[in-house]
């Protein structure tokens, strides 16, 4: 059974960091891509960062976060991770991990779909 536990969420000031990770079972990290997404209620869920590790080890990342979060993986424990650094009230929202296809075009453009697996997510909040 494919799940995904996302943990590490939680309050922090603007300027501070956070790291959240994204433990895999029920699969390994060569199966799938995983990505990371997040939403504010009343908002659409927004694509930000992706990994394949069956592409090389690809990552990806959206305009918003790029430079300022960074996408890894441990294949050992079978977890991804996103180093979330120079943290915005913005950035203040719930935090999935998601399963992709580990190739093709939606770990690039970010893109889920209805096939993919989620995780019930971690709460960031950036707030002074």
């Amino acid at each position: 059974q494919v799940q995904l536990v996302e943990s590490g969420g939680g309050l922090v000031q603007p300027g501070g960091s956070l790291r959240l990770s994204c433990a895999a079972s029920g699969f390994n990290l060569y199966d799938y891509a995983i990505g990371w997404f997040r939403q504010v209620p009343g908002q659409e869920r927004e694509g930000l960062s992706c990994i394949s590790v069956a592409d090389d080890s690809s990552t990806y990342y959206a305009d918003s976060v790029r430079g300022r979060f960074t996408i890894s993986e441990d294949t050992a424990k079978n977890t991804v991770y996103l180093q979330m650094d120079s943290l915005r009230p913005e950035d203040t929202a719930v935090y999935y991990c998601s399963t992709l296809p580990r190739f093709g075009s939606r770990c690039p453009t970010l893109q889920s779909d209805g096939s993919d697996h989620w995780g019930k997510g971690t709460l960031v909040t950036v707030s002074s």
